[in-house]
């Protein structure tokens, strides 16, 4: 049981720099090239404002990592399993926010940026279904902000990245958390006939 508890720390410590990034990536979108501008004008694309790294991938990602660093021992058997049972449901939390970082993400990327070209403001790269990330030389259409393809493009993939780590890391607490709430009181069950 130690090991599995320690197994979940490390993996919760793992959770809180990945979610300190997706914050900050997030909020780097909300200001593209460092101005505040756009945000001001509404200029930003529509599944920005979805906060997907901000919320999903950031603050409820909080709650397992706070969940699996916390995880503390006690005497009793039959709690510890409620204790793995717990970070377990903390694992399906984080689970959920980091799908719905990467469900957003990907929208973004597929989308594209809101940008003024030669037409004015306008999605240039909605309906070629994601197409212009093999294109680069068409990213010159986006006249304002500056290099705002290269920007979304770069904080939605390192987005996706993260999503992807922090699936698994959840994902193995989940494991992690079921084998240890059900094995552990069969375990205890096994040992107790053994010394009587």
């Amino acid at each position: 049981m130690c090991c599995s508890v320690g197994f979940a720390r490390s993996l919760g410590l793992a959770l809180f720099p990945l979610a300190l990034c997706c914050i900050l990536a997030n909020l780097l979108l909300l200001f593209p090239m460092g101005e505040t501008s756009y945000i001001q004008q509404d200029r930003l694309a529509s599944y920005i404002w979805y906060f997907g790294g901000l919320g999903g991938g950031g603050l409820v990602m909080l709650i397992p990592a706070v969940s699996f660093t916390t995880l503390g021992k006690c005497g009793c058997c039959w709690n510890e399993s409620l204790m793995m049972c717990g970070s377990a449901l903390a694992a399906v939390v984080g689970l959920v926010g980091s799908g719905y970082c990467f469900v957003m993400s990907g929208f973004a990327l597929v989308q594209g940026p809101q940008c003024f070209t030669s037409f004015g403001w306008t999605y240039p790269f909605a309906d070629q279904g994601g197409r212009y990330l093999l294109q680069p030389e068409t990213w010159s259409r986006c006249l304002q902000p500056v290099h705002i393809v290269e920007w979304n493009v770069t904080l939605l993939c390192v987005l996706l990245g993260l999503a992807v780590l922090q699936f698994i890391i959840c994902l193995l607490q989940l494991g992690n958390g079921l084998v240890n709430a059900v094995c552990r009181p069969c375990c205890y069950k096994q040992e107790y006939s053994l010394n009587a």
